[in-house]
């Protein structure tokens, strides 16, 4: 099974890990991105630039997503999307999502742009710690130990 990155918000060190576990275990992962991306030499790293625009990144992830592949990715909706097909969406900071939290992200999100809409001031994310890179790390290595 494949490995789909929604590349241009993934974090550069989220980046990193993904290119070791594609070497260690032999796994296709494919960057998708509206912008030029570079990754190591690997005939297991590929990237697919798509034309600029809203959603044309995670239109592409949604079409190509199989039942059982892996997308990670921050984006709620895109996440949402691709469980329906039947893959798994992890996020880069190693939550998997489930149907369950899936719906309460959505409600969360949708709140904050209306929020946001108002004009009140949210705030970000948090900034990525060591403590979710290697949340990040073990729920990949748990995906990829259940594709062996």
């Amino acid at each position: 099974m494949p490995i789909w990155v929604d590349a241009d918000a993934c974090p550069k060190v989220i980046k990193e890990v993904l290119y070791r576990a594609a070497d260690r275990t032999s796994t296709l992962i494919t960057f998708v991105a509206n912008q030029s991306l570079s990754v190591p030499p690997s005939p297991w790293l590929k990237t697919l630039r798509v034309a600029a625009g809203f959603d044309v990144a995670d239109n592409e992830i949604v079409q190509r997503a199989q039942p059982g592949d892996l997308v990670i990715t921050a984006d709620i909706p895109l996440a949402a999307e691709v469980m329906e097909k039947g893959a798994i969406a992890l996020n880069p900071r190693g939550e998997r999502y489930s149907d369950a939290t899936i719906r309460e992200r959505l409600t969360m999100r949708d709140f904050m742009d209306t929020l946001r809409s108002s004009g009140i001031q949210t705030g970000g994310p948090a900034t990525l710690n060591q403590r979710d890179r290697q949340q990040f790390a073990n729920e990949l290595d748990k995906w990829l130990l259940q594709q062996r």
